[in-house]
């Protein structure tokens, strides 16, 4: 492992050697996550997890992940301070932690390279991986061509069709990518697949989970992997204002930059950790993906966790504009903190967050993905809440070129002759929709199937 940095900020490898806040020996967080998993696959999730203890103290495995890191994905990614914005909104002083600056443009890349790292340890030759807004699988073809794996990506048909630029992507960098056509034909249905495509290869396949959902060791390995964004977020911070943050933000769907976001944070109790979920249509019409805000507990792709699901226990089809978001399920440590009070939790509407969207690339010239612009939306309003004097930083998970498409829709962006489009951009009308009308927070639920 090299030394410090020369500017003295923190290298992923110092995320990844355990916390205080790790799970129990059976991979719970409090009573979320667990392994609950057909024995089929028991020892495959044995062999990664003693793979990964191993890996996190090998100082030739951390050097290397700091190498990559550094010099392949761009770290660390910058703060910036958000003057306009701040200005714009009235309240506490806005800061972004720029994650759409990495390579491949989002977060995945943090995670991908240590796991695809942890395939070459392993002696496996193949990845396959799970995507939904297709950032995941970018990163990990990303990674398969870097490091000459052979990488076949699940992801659903309706997905497919709305991030068809991701998909050319991944098709360009060598990986087969199948679409799902099952159940809702959305991630959920994505990650079901790619564990049946696991159970039956598992001598030569490595399956690279992007969220930190799933059975136990991989949320704790997707955490470790992203711990350095708040890592790097609260020294950055520090050294721009000489306090930490009043509150830090970020978008949650599984939750994987958002844990990495929170972490560093956690025993800042000053600092309030705020996630924002996909509201969809709102949470009142059914059609939405929050999870927490309005779900149950139950388990879902081997994890128990808050899910939306009917009487039965059976799952019941989420909704977002935002295809990263759009999953039924959240990472049992968003649980856990949720259920203890650590953490709280919002929802974002698809047109808050498309507000947002515009709002975000009209006063800083930053395009994020309308994943990051849901945590931009709930973050509008919190900043004026706490006002002037504070502190609000968010994580800005992505950029938004894969969005592009769904913008020019939504906005009327492209060809005049198609007609007034159905939303106009107004800065003014802007702010006044994302400060009045965001949901409160709410208590995690206490109803279980």
């Amino acid at each position: 492992m090299r030394g410090p940095r020369p500017d003295g900020l923190p290298r992923p490898s110092e995320g990844i050697g355990g916390t205080a806040h790790d799970p129990d020996a059976r991979g719970y967080f409090g009573t979320m996550g667990g392994r609950w998993l057909p024995e089929a696959l028991v020892g495959a999730l044995d062999e990664v997890w003693d793979s990964y203890s191993k890996a996190r103290i090998d100082p030739e495995f951390l050097a290397e992940l700091d190498r990559l890191a550094q010099d392949y994905a761009g770290r660390p990614s910058p703060v910036t301070d958000a003057e306009r914005l701040t200005a714009h909104v009235g309240g506490a002083r806005i800061l972004l932690k720029r994650e759409d600056l990495n390579h491949t443009g989002s977060h995945k890349i943090n995670n991908v390279l240590g796991q695809a790292l942890l395939t070459k340890r392993m002696g496996k030759t193949r990845v396959i991986a799970e995507t939904g807004a297709g950032q995941h699988g970018v990163a990990t073809a990303t990674a398969a061509a870097l490091l000459g794996l052979q990488c076949t990506v699940y992801m659903g048909r309706v997905d497919t069709e709305r991030q068809a630029l991701n998909v050319a992507r991944m098709r360009l960098l060598g990986a087969e990518v199948v679409a799902v056509d099952s159940g809702s034909a959305t991630l959920k249905d994505a990650i079901n697949e790619a564990f049946r495509d696991w159970v039956t290869n598992v001598a030569d396949t490595y399956y690279l989970f992007g969220t930190v959902g799933g059975p136990h060791p991989f949320p704790l390995i997707v955490r470790d992997f992203q711990r350095i964004i708040g890592l790097e977020a609260r020294q950055q911070v520090l050294n721009m204002t000489g306090r930490l943050p009043d509150a830090v933000v970020a978008c949650v769907g599984g939750g994987s930059n958002a844990i990495g976001a929170f972490h560093a944070f956690l025993d800042d109790a000053s600092v309030r950790l705020v996630g924002m979920e996909a509201g969809g249509d709102g949470i009142e019409t059914g059609r939405h993906a929050s999870t927490i805000s309005g779900g149950t507990v139950g388990v879902l792709h081997g994890a128990r966790s808050f899910l939306l699901q009917d009487g039965d226990g059976q799952i019941v089809e989420s909704h977002s504009i935002s295809a990263g978001l759009d999953y039924p399920g959240v990472g049992p440590e968003h649980a856990h903190l949720a259920e203890i009070g650590r953490a709280e939790f919002r929802s974002i509407t698809d047109t808050q967050a498309m507000d947002a969207f515009a709002l975000l690339s009209r006063t800083e010239g930053i395009i994020p993905a309308i994943e990051s612009a849901h945590a931009i939306a709930g973050a509008v309003k919190l900043a004026k809440e706490i006002g002037p004097g504070g502190i609000v930083l968010i994580n800005v998970s992505g950029r938004g070129d894969k969005d592009m498409e769904t913008a020019m829709e939504w906005f009327g962006l492209g060809d005049s002759k198609s007609g007034a489009p159905a939303h106009q951009i107004d800065d003014v009308k802007l702010i006044e929709s994302l400060t009045s009308t965001v949901a409160d927070p709410v208590a995690a639920p206490a109803s279980e199937h």
